[in-house]
């Protein structure tokens, strides 16, 4: 693939993936600008409902985590450029989320519904706060460079490959170490009205989430080596850890 066309790629993979993203704004929070919803869609009994639903969620949470790990990209980049290794990583995990929404069997029964304003504005706020923090936190470490975009402008332009990772702690993550998997927490969570099948998302996702970031640390952990691991006894995970004047930790996670 000549470098113009792997830069044309990537940007392709770029675009897909934040319409994805965007849909999956909408779909999560019932928006009828989009066709199908978490609520809405083709209707099944309950029980089947839910059996799809937890296939499709695992099917997501398996292609992400498996994609993720080092030795799998080690041997993917065998089949595939290494400069496309992160484009093709975004386009089939987009790929994934397509296919959970055409899959997806909403689940009508009402778990909650809050009908009081200002908790119902206070539970959306928490919604668009999610998924703000979500974005945000892509940038504050490397936005282009998560998303394939930087790897394939560095080819462009004729390097071998981007700087090495190095290890910071911008903003948030001097907060918690993983501030976009909280701010999906926050925006899965966060609604005035949850039905089963919104929770059923939202509890399914959590709990990839908490697996996804075990592998996630033990990577870490052998990327940055002493750094992570000192990192990670001062910063909560997902919540912030609260210290007292005495330097010990109220809230640990």
């Amino acid at each position: 693939m000549s470098r113009a066309a792997t830069l044309l790629f990537a940007i392709i993979c770029y675009a897909i993936f934040f319409a994805t993203f965007l849909y999956l704004i909408a779909f999560v929070g019932g928006f009828g600008l989009v066709p199908r919803t978490v609520d809405s869609g083709p209707a099944a009994a309950p029980a089947v409902a839910a059996i799809i639903d937890i296939a499709l969620i695992a099917l997501f949470g398996l292609q992400h985590s498996i994609m993720a790990r080092p030795g799998f990209k080690k041997k993917w980049k065998r089949v595939i450029p290494a400069v496309t290794e992160r484009s093709v990583f975004v386009l089939i995990a987009s790929i994934a989320l397509m296919i959970l929404f055409l899959g997806w069997r909403p689940i009508g029964t009402v778990v909650w519904n809050v009908t009081n304003p200002a908790l119902a504005g206070a539970l959306w706020a928490i919604f668009w706060i999610g998924w703000l923090t979500v974005l945000v936190s892509t940038f504050l470490i490397n936005h282009f460079e998560l998303f394939g975009l930087q790897q394939a402008w560095f080819h462009a332009r004729g390097h071998a490959e981007p700087p090495a990772p190095e290890f910071r702690e911008p903003s948030l993550y001097r907060v918690v170490r993983h501030p976009m998997m909280g701010g999906f927490f926050l925006a899965f969570w966060g609604t005035p009205a949850m039905t089963a099948g919104h929770l059923l998302l939202a509890a399914g996702m959590s709990a990839y989430i908490l697996i996804a970031l075990h592998y996630e640390e033990r990577d870490l952990v052998s990327l940055f080596g002493p750094k992570y691991e000192d990192y990670r006894s001062r910063v909560g995970m997902l919540i912030p850890r609260f210290r007292s004047s005495g330097g010990r930790s109220k809230i640990r996670t």
